[in-house]
């Protein structure tokens, strides 16, 4: 005999497609979700690549004579095509593509036309800096954006509600250069207090925990309030749907704390609209990264990938490319995981 509960769960199932025979371990329909997101994930990266290769072919720029430089002006045609044909950019854009795409298979990436070194030790060398700045503004930003969207939801027409929700509003018009060059001019040159860029200290070529600590915080807190105003907005108006909701009518009118309402209710459901906002925020945070490593000349991908898009270097670019749309991918998987781990009526087999 089954319970009322059981019931329940079992319509709820067959309403969304799924009946109790399909339910499982959660971790099962997870990994089946990832096991789709990683096929589909090979047809979008082969047409980004080829889209690389497509636009290197239309561009005006030749890369070898980018690489050559001055010297292009008295080298001879057999000695630039010979030097073409070494380099793999001889051909057409499908050629090329072809050919670049048999070597990444096996872990050739291609050499750096402006960096004289392989793609991939440039890629690992820099990898590990634009996960730190990357990674710390990110959960800075969702920590902090949270935390302020609650606290504005608490008592919406408040004084801090419209002190926070106006800022916010302010802060997602603000491009993240123009917060850059405005924390340098006033923490840098005004006050003294922090680097204006760079990854070691003036004079000096060695890297230490403290140097990179303190060259890390304004780029990691410009980067963090170019995403803040998100998360804020989205955890406000997500809390103040939520506390309308029967459920918590239901736990005040028990005589529930306002606390553990807020908490320990309206919160679980108002952060489902952010966890569906963490994946479309990797592009934005990949172009926030992008202009803001460039303004603190802070020596991450990013960078890099500037220096490949000005000097047409396209077997750079073409594997930077790759990994940008790789975290976008793994953004988007990454918050429909979550959202299931937050929302059990959520069925992975239907995504």
């Amino acid at each position: 005999m089954t319970t009322a509960g059981t019931e329940a769960r079992a319509l709820t199932g067959r309403a969304r497609g799924t009946g109790p025979d399909r339910s499982g371990p959660p971790w099962a329909a997870m990994a089946r979700l990832a096991g789709r997101r990683a096929l589909a994930a090979v047809p979008v990266l082969a047409v980004v690549t080829l889209g690389m290769f497509a636009v290197a072919a239309a561009s005006p720029f030749d890369p070898v004579r980018q690489y050559v430089g001055s010297d292009a002006l008295g080298a001879s045609q057999d000695t630039l095509d010979t030097l073409r044909a070494n380099l793999a950019a001889s051909g057409g854009f499908a050629e090329q593509w072809w050919a670049w795409l048999r070597s990444a298979l096996t872990g050739d990436l291609g050499q750096s036309l402006t960096l004289r070194q392989p793609v991939t030790q440039v890629i690992a060398e820099r990898a590990g800096w634009s996960l730190l700045l990357c990674g710390t503004a990110f959960v800075i930003s969702l920590t902090l954006g949270t935390a302020l969207g609650v606290l504005a939801a608490r008592r919406p027409g408040s004084v801090l509600d419209r002190c926070v929700s106006s800022l916010s509003y302010v802060l997602q018009a603000a491009p993240p250069f123009w917060l850059a060059l405005l924390a340098i001019w006033f923490f840098a040159l005004q006050l003294g207090v922090l680097p204006a860029g760079g990854l070691t200290d003036t004079g000096s070529d060695t890297v230490t925990a403290g140097a990179v600590a303190r060259h890390l915080v304004l780029p990691v807190a410009v980067l963090a309030i170019s995403q803040l105003p998100w998360f804020v907005l989205y955890t406000r108006q997500g809390v103040l749907d939520a506390l309308g909701e029967d459920p918590v009518r239901g736990a005040r009118a028990r005589g529930i704390g306002e606390r553990t309402v807020l908490l320990g209710h309206a919160l679980r459901s108002g952060l489902l609209p952010v966890l569906t906002l963490i994946g479309t925020r990797v592009p934005e945070l990949i172009t926030g990264a992008l202009l803001v490593e460039t303004v603190f000349s802070w020596p991450g991908m990013a960078s890099a990938t500037v220096r490949a898009a000005t000097a047409a270097d396209f077997p750079l670019l073409a594997a930077l490319t790759v990994i940008s749309a790789l975290a976008v991918l793994a953004g988007n998987l990454l918050a429909d995981l979550l959202y299931g781990l937050a929302d059990p009526r959520v069925d992975h087999d239907g995504m």
